[in-house]
């Protein structure tokens, strides 16, 4: 198929136009994405808004399965009661269309904020505006507000990531797939283990099993982003330091973290190991951050609270005088998600955080403890599982072993 409708005549330059060609290819099927939007619209009739300009990777990937490359260039997905228009620059043509639901309009580049022209065409000037408070910058808004003039305007954020919590079933599916991927990263990273060899060659051969896994799993997907953290000894004490060229020796602990990246899902698996044999004061601690895993995962069930589930990790840490050693939070939500775009904040395992788990929500358990260099176990250690809440308790999606038991390797 293809459509090209220049809203003016080619030769006057126009500032938008739709560029429509080629078949559409979506993760999800349309019905999945009219039932977003239902939601969307239904927030935007209760805060008695006539129009939503999403200008975030996360919203504009979840309510019209588009995730934009932005190198700088505005976009955007406008939503009103009636219309569901994605706003893309001309650099990618018909790219954006292929890959949404709903309509496409291209703006153009040549003159300055024809990106707001183009939003303005669908909403008009004059409405009730829902915007997202938490990513449109002050130049941004400044600029909406002088485009749109908008009789009012209010922050949608939290309330589309209240509705990006609860996972449809074909969402869980496609994140059950992207942790059996990771899966494949982990035993990919678990034979690659030697002494001798670098962070980033581990890193690499996780990478390209996942990747592989990927395409074999979904040929019809757009392939970006999927990653690994690999690190060893000092490396460790973060959990998302960068890999680097150090060699591995016998004796280091090891941080394993696969991150698959399907449509804009990303997917964890994280895994303490260590190279060939893990000391006694590294063990210890290692078996403790284990133990405090499993203890995690057993409190994740319906009408437990973020804050609750906390507390009570916390105290299993205290009991064993190793809280001060935690880093971050125990856990969060996964679905659109990655290490540059989204976050649900309202579903993480924290002491601020008081979200009551509910059946359809995903969330990991990932407890951390770093001891600092110089001390007996120094190193970051962490396990990370992906469960599913059902109606009377969780669904572990991840397979690949945690624990001494597996992990000493090389």
């Amino acid at each position: 198929m293809t459509t090209t409708t220049l809203e003016k005549p080619a030769q006057s330059r126009p500032q938008s136009y739709r560029f429509h060609q080629g078949d559409r290819i979506l993760p999800f099927a349309p019905a999945e994405y009219d039932a977003r939007l239902a939601g969307l619209r239904a927030i935007l009739r209760d805060a008695g808004l006539d129009a939503a300009v999403l200008t975030s990777m996360h919203n504009i990937a979840y309510y019209s399965g588009f995730l934009y490359c932005s190198f700088g260039r505005p976009y955007g997905l406008v939503v009103t009661q009636t219309e569901s228009v994605t706003i893309s620059a001309g650099i990618d043509a018909g790219q954006p269309w292929r890959r949404c639901h709903g309509d496409n309009i291209t703006y153009t580049d040549w003159e300055r904020n024809n990106y707001w022209r183009a939003i303005l065409s669908v909403t008009g000037a004059g409405k009730a505006i829902g915007y997202e408070a938490d990513h449109m910058t002050l130049a941004s808004k400044g600029l909406m507000d002088s485009f749109l003039k908008p009789a009012s305007s209010a922050d949608i954020a939290p309330a589309t990531m209240r509705q990006r919590m609860m996972k449809s079933a074909a969402e869980i599916e496609l994140i059950r797939a992207g942790a059996a991927v990771a899966d494949v990263g982990g035993y990919a990273i678990h034979d690659a283990i030697r002494p001798g060899i670098r962070e980033i060659d581990v890193a690499m051969a996780g990478r390209d099993a996942m990747e592989l896994e990927i395409a074999a799993r979904f040929p019809d997907a757009e392939y970006r982003d999927t990653w690994v953290w690999f690190q060893s000894g000092i490396n460790t004490d973060g959990a998302h330091n960068p890999v680097t060229a150090r060699q591995l020796q016998h004796g280091d602990i090891l941080s394993l973290n696969c991150f698959p990246m399907i449509s804009g899902y990303y997917t964890a698996l994280e895994r303490t190991m260590f190279v060939g044999e893990a000391d006694p004061a590294s063990l210890k601690i290692w078996e403790a951050n284990v133990a405090a895993h499993e203890y995690g995962m057993s409190l994740l069930k319906p009408g437990a609270s973020c804050a609750e589930i906390t507390l009570k990790i916390n105290d299993f840490f205290a009991e064993r005088d190793m809280l001060q050693y935690r880093t971050f939070g125990y856990g969060h939500s996964f679905g659109v998600l990655s290490h540059y775009y989204g976050r649900e904040a309202g579903l993480e395992l924290r002491e601020d955080i008081d979200t009551v788990l509910e059946p359809g929500m995903v969330i990991s358990m990932e407890p951390m403890l770093t001891i600092p260099e110089g001390q007996p176990g120094a190193g970051g250690y962490r396990e990370h599982d992906i469960l599913v809440i059902t109606g009377d308790g969780n669904e572990n999606i991840t397979g690949y072993p945690y624990g001494p038991g597996f992990n000493v390797v090389g």
